[in-house]
């Protein structure tokens, strides 16, 4: 397996991906996602392939105080191989290498075995209140 930046060519399978593995919804253009990635630490969107074909990505963000990983996901019939969780290690050692003290990570609350998942990775639920606030976009 090869972990790698995520490249233009890759777009179709990442979009598979991501909606194979339950991540699209309706509010959220997968398409428009990456390209705003692209514009802002592309270096932190990683690919994992077996045989040249995309099995497993993670979009990992660092914003100085926090690392944010969005998109982790590996294709259901490679889950449970160690993709995620090497994954996981590449993304957390490129934002060590940026000074990053913790990184976050937003799961919905019903994905009871994602969050299972983090928590074999060392994630700890905060105490904390998630909000958010839409902002109008023209891209």
């Amino acid at each position: 397996m090869q972990i790698r930046p995520f490249e233009p060519k890759d777009e179709e399978s990442v979009v598979r991906l991501w909606t194979n593995c339950g991540l699209v919804v309706p509010w959220n253009d997968p398409r428009r996602d990456i390209q705003r990635k692209l514009k802002v630490q592309p270096e932190l969107f990683l690919v994992a392939c077996l045989d040249g074909r995309v099995v497993g990505s993670v979009m990992a963000g660092y914003d100085g105080h926090r690392g944010w990983i969005n998109y982790l996901a590996v294709l259901p019939e490679h889950q449970r191989a160690g993709i995620g969780r090497r994954l996981m290690e590449q993304a957390e050692t490129r934002l060590r290498g940026m000074g990053c003290p913790k990184i976050n990570v937003l799961v919905r609350t019903e994905n009871a075995a994602v969050i299972a998942f983090y928590r074999r990775l060392g994630f700890k639920t905060d105490d904390v209140v998630s909000l958010g606030k839409g902002l109008k976009n023209s891209d």
